[in-house]
C-alpha cells in the first residue's frame, strides 16, 4: 500500500520513507520543480525495471538520472568546458544534459537504453537531496502512464499510479509545471534535443550562440520524445478560435468563454503560468464529459515553446487513437 506524506507537515518523515524505499528497491514520486518524478535507484536494474513496468514504458526510451550535483554527475558522464559551463550557469534547474556515458560505471544499463551518452540533471530540492543521501542518481521519469499527462500534484500521481508506488511526497503544485530541456553537448557543440523548463534563447543568450537544433533520431536520444506523447484521453484540437458542441476549452488570454467545460491557462497571457497550468487543467478538461478539447493559440515565445511541443505531441496521441 502507497505511503504518502505531505511535505508541508511531515518532511524528515516522509523524506526518511522514501530514502528507504529507494535503499530496498522500491519507487518513490517526488516533486522537482517541473513535475513529479518516479524514482528509483539509478544503479539498481531491478529497481530502475520496475519504472519501465508500471509506466508502461518502452525499453527503448532512456530514463534522467537525477544528481545532487556535478561532483556526482562526473562520475557517470564525461564532463567538457561546455557542459560544465551550462551546469554551472543552470543547475540546480529545469536543465538536462546528455553528454557521453563514462565506461566501467554502476548505472543499471535501462537507464541509458543501450546508448553510449547518459541524461543528467540536478533538480532543485527533494530529489537531489535523495540522491545526495543516497550516493547515488535517482532514474526518475515522470510519474505517470507512458504517453499520458504528466503530473504537477500529488493526486494526479495517486489517481494514475496508485499503489504501484511506494511512497508518495506530497509537495503541492509544481512550481514550473513542464518537464526540463534537453540539451546533447557532443564535440564541443550544444544540441536542443527538448523544449521544456528552461527557454531555449535563454540558453543561447548564455552562450552567446545558436543551438544546433534536434537529430535524426530524437526519440530515443532523449526522454518525452515519442511522438504521440503527454495525451489526456480526449481528442486535442489545435489553434482554434471557437468551440464545437459538447467541447471542452482550453483558453489563453482574454475570453468570454467560461462554464464548467472551460479553463484558462492565464487570463493575462502570463506564459509562464501557463506551463504551471497546462497539465493540471488538461487532466480536468479530460474530466468534464466532454468530446475532446479545443485549445487557443499558444505564443512561441518563453515557455510557449515547451507548451507547444507538449499540445502537439498529445495531439499527435489522439490522431493515433491513444
Amino acid at each position: 500500500m502507497v505511503q504518502l506524506f505531505n511535505m508541508s507537515h511531515d518532511y524528515e518523515t516522509g523524506f526518511d520513507a522514501a530514502l528507504a524505499a529507494l535503499r530496498s528497491g522500491g519507487l518513490v514520486a517526488v516533486p522537482t520543480e517541473t513535475v513529479y518524478g518516479l524514482g528509483a535507484n539509478a544503479t539498481d536494474d531491478n529497481a530502475v525495471e520496475k519504472i519501465f513496468q508500471i509506466k508502461g514504458r518502452p525499453g527503448f526510451n532512456p530514463l534522467i538520472a537525477h544528481v545532487s550535483g556535478l561532483q556526482m554527475a562526473e562520475r557517470y558522464g564525461v564532463f567538457d568546458a561546455l557542459s560544465r559551463s551550462l551546469a554551472a550557469a543552470f543547475w540546480p534547474g529545469p536543465l538536462t544534459l546528455v553528454v557521453e556515458l563514462k565506461p566501467h560505471t554502476n548505472i543499471a544499463s535501462a537507464v541509458c537504453a543501450g546508448l553510449p551518452t547518459i541524461a543528467l540533471r540536478q533538480p532543485r530540492g527533494t530529489m537531489a537531496e535523495l540522491a545526495s543521501h543516497l550516493g547515488a542518481p535517482i532514474a526518475a521519469p515522470s510519474a505517470n502512464t507512458s504517453g499520458r499527462l504528466s503530473p504537477t500534484r500529488a493526486n494526479h500521481v495517486l489517481d494514475d499510479l496508485g499503489d504501484g508506488v511506494d511512497v508518495v511526497l506530497d509537495g503541492g503544485s509544481c512550481m514550473i509545471g513542464v518537464e526540463s530541456t534537453i540539451i546533447k553537448v557532443h564535440e564541443g557543440n550544444a544540441t536542443l534535443l527538448r523544449e521544456g523548463g528552461i527557454a531555449a534563447e535563454d540558453i543561447e543568450a548564455f552562450l552567446g550562440i545558436p543551438l544546433l537544433q534536434g537529430t535524426d533520431k530524437p526519440e530515443v536520444e532523449a526522454p518525452g520524445m515519442l511522438l504521440a506523447h503527454y495525451a489526456p484521453k480526449l481528442p486535442i484540437r489545435l489553434n482554434a478560435k471557437s468551440t464545437k458542441p459538447d467541447e471542452a476549452l482550453l483558453a489563453f488570454g482574454t475570453t468570454t468563454s467560461a462554464g464548467p467545460k472551460v479553463r484558462n491557462l492565464s487570463v493575462t497571457g502570463n506564459i509562464d503560468e501557463a506551463a504551471r497550468n497546462l497539465f493540471a487543467m488538461l487532466k480536468e478538461l479530460d474530466a468534464t464529459g466532454a468530446t475532446s478539447i479545443a485549445v487557443h493559440p499558444i505564443p512561441e515565445t518563453g515557455l510557449g515553446a515547451a507548451i507547444n511541443d507538449r499540445l502537439k505531441r498529445a495531439a499527435q496521441s489522439s490522431e493515433n487513437g491513444s
